[in-house]
C-alpha cells in the first residue's frame, strides 16, 4: 500500500459508514410508513357519516355497519312543527318516505306540534309536511344511520298566499239603485224633494220594486207632511169644502183629504200604473236645443213617457192616474162637493195642467236652484 491510499483510506471508510448509515435509515422510513392505518385518510363514506351527524344527534355504535346481518329497526325522526311566527300547528298531515323500499308513513302532530317516527330502518328518507292554509314543508335526502335519532329542526309552515279573483257583475238593477239614491238627495231650494227627475238622459230603468219605493219615500217625506198642512189651513180660511166645518175637526179633515190626494196621486201615477204599464214615472231633463223645443217636449210629457224599455209611448200611467185619483177623492169628500163624474174630469184636467206647468218649471228654473245633483254625464246627445 503506498502513501496515497493510505492518506485516503480513513476518509473513504468514515464515507462507507455514512452511506450505510443512510441506506439504513431510509430503509427503517419506508418499513414505518408502511405501517400507518389506513383510516387516517377521510374517506367519503366518513364524510357522509358526518353530514348525518349534522342532522342525527345519536348515532349507532361503530360495530354496527349499515350492511351488518341482523342489526335493530330503532332508528326514529322526529320534530315539532310551528308557524312563521314559533305557534305550535296541532293536526299537521307529516308524512314519511323511504327511498328504498317506498314505503310511506303518516303521523298527525299531536297538542304540541310533535310527530315521531320511529322503529326505522336506516337509509335514506324524506319527509313532507301540509296543514290547511299553509304551504307544503319538504326536506329529502335525510341519512339515517343504524339506531340514528334524527330530529328535525326549524319546522316553519309558511302560509299560504291566496289569489282570488272576484267577478264584480255590475247589473242594470244596480245602476239604477245607484241612480235613484242620488235621485233622492235632489232638494229644491235644499228644502223641497225633488226626487222625480233624472238629469242623466240615458237612465237605467226602474224596476217596479224600485218605482213604490221612490213613491213611499215621496210621500213620507216631512216636507209632505208640511205642504200639507198649509194647504188645509188654506181651504180652511177659503172656507173650501165647507161641508167639512171649521174649528179643529175641520182642519183636520181637509189636512187629511189633501194628504190623501197627494198619496194617492202619487201611488197610482207614479207606482202602480207605472209598473203595470212598464213606464218611467220620472221625468228626463233635456236641458239643450232652443226654448221653444225644450218648453213643448215638457208640456209633451203629460201625454207621452218614456217606457222601461227606452222607447217613448203614449202616457198612460199619468192620465189614467189623474182620472182614478180624482174619482177616489169623490169618497171623502163633503156630499155636497161632489158632482158626480163632471169633477173628476174636471179634476183630472186640473190634474194635468199642473203636471204641464210643473214640467216647464222642472226644465227651466229647478235644476239652477237644486241642491245634491250630481254631475250629469248624459244629457241629451
Amino acid at each position: 500500500m503506498d502513501g496515497t491510499m493510505a492518506s485516503t483510506y480513513p476518509f473513504r471508510s468514515i464515507s462507507l459508514v455514512i452511506l450505510a448509515a443512510f441506506l439504513g435509515g431510509m430503509l427503517g422510513l419506508g418499513a414505518q410508513a408502511q405501517s400507518i392505518p389506513s383510516q387516517s385518510v377521510p374517506s367519503p363514506s366518513s364524510l357522509n357519516a358526518a353530514l348525518a351527524a349534522a342532522i342525527c344527534t345519536q348515532q349507532a355504535p361503530q360495530d354496527h355497519l349499515p350492511d351488518a346481518p341482523g342489526q335493530p329497526s330503532d332508528g326514529s325522526i322526529h320534530g315539532t312543527v310551528t308557524d312563521s311566527a314559533g305557534n305550535v300547528i296541532v293536526g299537521a298531515r307529516v308524512t314519511l318516505e323511504a327511498d328504498a323500499s317506498e314505503v310511506q308513513r303518516t303521523l298527525l302532530t299531536d297538542g304540541a306540534g310533535f310527530f315521531n317516527f320511529t322503529g326505522l330502518d336506516p337509509g335514506r328518507f324524506g319527509v313532507t309536511i301540509t296543514s290547511k292554509g299553509f304551504s307544503a314543508w319538504v326536506v329529502s335526502e335525510i341519512v339515517l344511520p343504524p339506531g340514528g335519532n334524527c330530529e328535525l329542526a326549524r319546522v316553519a309552515l309558511q302560509i299560504t298566499s291566496v289569489n282570488t279573483d272576484v267577478n264584480v257583475v255590475f247589473t242594470i238593477h244596480d245602476l239604477a239603485e245607484e241612480q235613484m239614491k242620488a235621485e233622492e238627495k235632489q232638494r229644491v231650494l235644499g228644502v223641497f224633494p225633488n226626487f222625480y227627475t233624472s238629469y242623466i238622459w240615458h237612465a237605467a230603468p226602474l224596476t217596479a220594486k224600485q218605482k213604490f219605493r221612490l213613491a213611499l219615500r215621496t210621500s213620507v217625506d216631512p216636507t209632505a207632511f208640511v205642504i200639507t198642512g198649509v194647504t188645509a189651513g188654506i181651504e180652511q180660511w177659503q172656507n173650501y169644502f165647507s161641508g167639512y166645518g171649521q174649528g179643529s175637526q175641520g182642519y183636520a179633515k181637509r189636512y187629511g183629504a189633501a194628504y190623501a190626494d197627494g198619496f194617492i196621486s202619487t201611488m197610482i201615477g207614479a207606482a202602480i200604473l207605472p209598473s203595470a204599464f212598464h213606464q218611467d214615472p220620472r221625468y228626463f231633463y233635456k236641458g239643450t236645443g232652443s226654448i221653444g223645443s225644450r218648453a213643448l217636449y215638457a208640456i209633451s210629457t203629460v201625454v207621452i213617457c218614456r217606457g222601461d224599455n227606452g222607447r217613448w209611448q203614449p202616457n198612460y200611467s199619468n192620465v189614467l192616474g189623474n182620472l182614478a185619483s180624482a174619482g177616489i177623492s169623490n169618497i171623502y169628500y163633503p156630499s155636497t162637493n161632489r158632482n158626480g163624474a163632471q169633477v173628476t174630469i174636471d179634476n183630472a184636467l186640473i190634474g194635468t195642467a199642473e203636471g204641464a206647468i210643473s214640467a216647464l218649471i222642472q226644465e227651466f228654473v229647478l235644476r239652477k236652484v237644486s241642491r245634491g245633483i250630481q254631475p250629469s254625464p248624459g244629457l241629451r246627445p
